[in-house]
């Protein structure tokens, strides 16, 4: 047995007239399109793919120490 609930809520204006045109196109209630809108908002969701690694390649090595100021700014500088 299904229990109905009715409710009120505080649609914005340009949203209800979404839902009435789209209730109209589509031959269902506003009702059954809120309520379907709100079982997907509600599904569980599927895990993400695993992201790859990011690529890694061999650079050479570094041209300056960032953690050093000064040669921070020789190098920007090109002194």
């Amino acid at each position: 047995m299904a229990f109905h609930m009715k409710t009120t809520l505080h649609i914005d204006d340009s949203v209800m007239a979404q839902l009435k045109r789209e209730s109209i196109r589509q031959g269902r209630t506003m009702s059954d399109l809120v309520e379907t809108a709100l079982r997907l908002l509600f599904r569980p969701r599927k895990d993400a793919p695993p992201l790859r690694d990011l690529p890694t390649f061999q650079s050479g090595g570094t041209l300056v120490d960032v953690a050093d100021r000064d040669d921070l700014y020789r190098a920007t500088e090109g002194r």
